[in-house]
């Protein structure tokens, strides 16, 4: 199959268009922007100018992806969006481009699923397999680890990390960072223990989400203060790559992390 342009789209002469790529009825596809093999570009979406995206993504009608950033020190600087592969970005998504001041490029992996009217801003980095589901909004410079998902209607606020494996239940406010492999909810958001169903989906192994817990359990669940916590962890003997990721996570965060609803809680696995 050749590519496939509507007669009502528009599209600049200087857009790369690659292999098998189908434009629909009034798209806009903008200069300087490359769209990759097999892509769908559903009516009336619009690519902005200084767009990449790899192969087979499906840009449904009415999204606006690679947009000026909602930051009022712009000046119409170059910066740039770049997409993966095989991502679905629904109806009426909006994906900004990057800052000057940020990383200059905002950067979605590959297999995401962006659902309708969801935003990204400008500088975000969105790592594989990211879900955002509907009305979820994030701010600028959120960070989003492998297999994050992000519940409807949720607003991250900006500079914000959400780990590996996480997952944010419908309508939380992220104030804070979300470690890996946890849950939080809650309209000022809080962690609620671990995201089992999530860990156990991912084949991960009986002995490594044990150990998550405890870790999960002495950090948050103790009764030690954050820093004497993070002390008890770094003294016990442990080689289990996930449980050293989730605590660097934790020892880095600039913002501080969310904290578990039942904080006050003495119990230790």
């Amino acid at each position: 199959m050749s590519t496939q342009i509507h007669p009502s789209a528009v599209v600049d002469p200087s857009a790369q268009l690659g292999k098998n790529v189908t434009v629909g009825p009034y798209a806009i596809i903008e200069a300087d922007t490359v769209i990759g093999d097999g892509t769908t570009i559903d009516a009336f979406a619009q690519i902005k100018q200084y767009t990449t995206m790899g192969a087979e993504n499906h840009i449904h009608s009415h999204a606006l992806i690679g947009g000026d950033p909602q930051d009022i020190k712009f000046g119409g600087e170059k910066t740039t969006l770049v997409l993966g592969d095989r991502n679905i970005i629904r109806e009426f998504t909006t994906i900004h481009r990057g800052t000057p001041e940020g990383r200059g490029e905002t950067n979605i992996g590959s297999e995401c699923m962006i659902m309708a009217y969801a935003h990204v801003a400008h500088d975000c980095h969105l790592s594989d397999n990211v879900i955002l589901t509907n009305c979820v909004m994030l701010a600028g410079h959120v960070d989003l680890g492998v297999h994050a998902v992000v519940g409807g209607m949720c607003g991250v606020h900006q500079f914000c990390r959400i780990g590996d494996y996480a997952f944010i239940a419908g309508m939380t406010g992220v104030p804070n960072d979300v470690p890996p492999f946890c849950m939080a909810a809650g309209t000022r958001g809080s962690l609620r223990g671990l995201n089992s169903i999530g860990l156990r989906r991912s084949g991960m192994t009986s002995e490594t989400i044990r150990a998550i817990k405890h870790a999960y359990m002495t950090i948050f669940r103790s009764g030690y203060t954050r820093s004497e916590a993070l002390e008890v962890m770094k003294g016990e003997e442990n080689k289990i790559k996930e449980v050293e990721y989730f605590l660097d996570f934790i020892s880095n965060s600039e913002r501080g992390c969310l904290n578990d609803v039942s904080k006050n809680s003495k119990h230790v696995d």
